[in-house]
């Protein structure tokens, strides 16, 4: 003979179970859109970011070289006239 109660039961751990079901997939289905969409969106404008840097690296070849030390050699040139005459411009505004 089966039991009346034994069959409600049933009905309520599978209500129950999917009741639970529906919690795990409604945590876990956020993370899997994680997985797929923002972290290759992340690998990809890494990979673009390298590439650019990578892309912007000065040349190493002789003129490019020279050309860099020449433009250092005037910005410090200009430097040193540029704080001469703040020396001067310092000194007349200190002493009327």
């Amino acid at each position: 003979m089966s039991c009346p109660s034994r069959g409600h039961s049933s009905r309520i751990s599978l209500a129950v179970g999917a009741v639970a079901g529906g919690l795990y997939a409604a945590r876990v289905i956020p993370w899997i859109i994680i997985a797929v969409v923002a972290v290759p969106l992340v690998v990809v404008g890494f990979m673009a970011m390298r590439r650019n840097t990578a892309a912007s690296e000065p040349s190493h070849d002789a003129t490019a070289r020279a050309r860099t030390e020449q433009e250092f050699a005037e910005a410090e040139a200009y430097e040193a006239k540029w704080h001469e005459e703040d020396k001067e411009r310092y000194h007349q505004e200190r002493l009327p």
